[in-house]
């Protein structure tokens, strides 16, 4: 199976050649690699065109943005750009991020995970991050999420959800379709992905209410917010965020923002999220 990597990059030339060397060291290689260059002011540009002078199947892309990263808009716009680039002679795509490090028999892996199975739309591994001298998972989601770092999709299933969306919330609502669209998502717990650069740690100020924003918009309403708010805080301890991302979510309500599903899938939405939640209850 012919996969495609798109990998939206944004001041990372303190990670962008240990992830490029990991994917050229795969033991199955990527047919192309997209790696777009979203306004950087550092050296990653030059990093990215010694890699693509020396490997062919590497692409850069230079994309002219805000400097600002708001967790969502951004990367996926940057992502987007990469999809212009690329043709659709392809079985598997991929995003993404400039601060992994991968094992060589990572994409080996999630190739037999889609070709075991036709009703695979997603596949991912683990995100790990350094604590302390050792590799520990990143611990922010439950373990049957793939983590918006590293997300693979059949080409169908991905064609089927209508890409991703760029807004917070992309990164969930995405397995929610393909759940709704009748797809599976695999988790495999043997690929451990070194993440560099922990999740939000570039991130604004301004964002601290999106993640209200994204549970009001990805139609889960007020009493699964409260609750996947309060876990959300607590993993990353930091307790007081549960009252921002309330605060973010009757901002979004009052302001009728635009939804990330149809009225249909937010009630699918609804009813998948409270079955898990009564799974885990009992």
């Amino acid at each position: 199976m012919k996969y495609y990597i798109i990998i939206p990059a944004y001041n990372e030339e303190a990670y962008m050649a240990v992830t490029l060397q990991s994917l050229v060291e795969q033991t199955v290689l990527p047919t192309k690699v997209i790696v777009v260059n979203d306004n950087s002011t550092d050296k990653t540009p030059e990093i990215i065109a010694e890699y693509s002078q020396k490997y062919p199947f590497i692409q850069l892309v230079n994309k002219v943005s805000s400097a600002i990263h708001l967790p969502g808009s951004k990367v996926i716009q940057a992502f987007q750009e990469g999809l212009k680039h690329l043709d659709d002679h392809y079985d598997i795509i991929v995003k993404v991020d400039a601060d992994l490090i991968f094992p060589k028999n990572y994409f080996e892996t999630i190739i037999h995970h889609f070709q075991s199975d036709e009703q695979i739309g997603m596949a991912g591994g683990f995100c790990y991050i350094e604590k302390n001298g050792d590799w520990v998972l990143e611990n922010l989601t439950d373990k049957d999420h793939i983590r918006g770092a590293l997300k693979a999709y059949r080409k169908v299933a991905f064609e089927q959800i209508g890409g991703l969306r760029p807004q917070m919330g992309w990164d969930t609502v995405d397995e929610l379709l393909c759940k709704f669209y009748n797809w599976k998502v695999v988790t495999d717990e043997t690929l451990h992905v070194k993440h560099l650069k922990p999740t939000g740690a570039s991130y604004n100020k301004t964002a601290r209410y999106k993640q209200g924003e994204a549970f009001y918009t990805l139609g889960y309403g007020f009493t699964i917010t409260a609750i996947a708010s309060m876990k959300l805080a607590f993993r990353k301890g930091k307790p007081f965020l549960f009252i921002d991302y309330l605060n973010g979510f009757w901002k979004a309500k009052r302001e009728n923002k635009k939804m990330l599903v149809t009225p249909e899938q937010a009630q699918f939405v609804k009813k998948y999220r409270l079955k898990k939640m009564k799974e885990k209850l009992f």
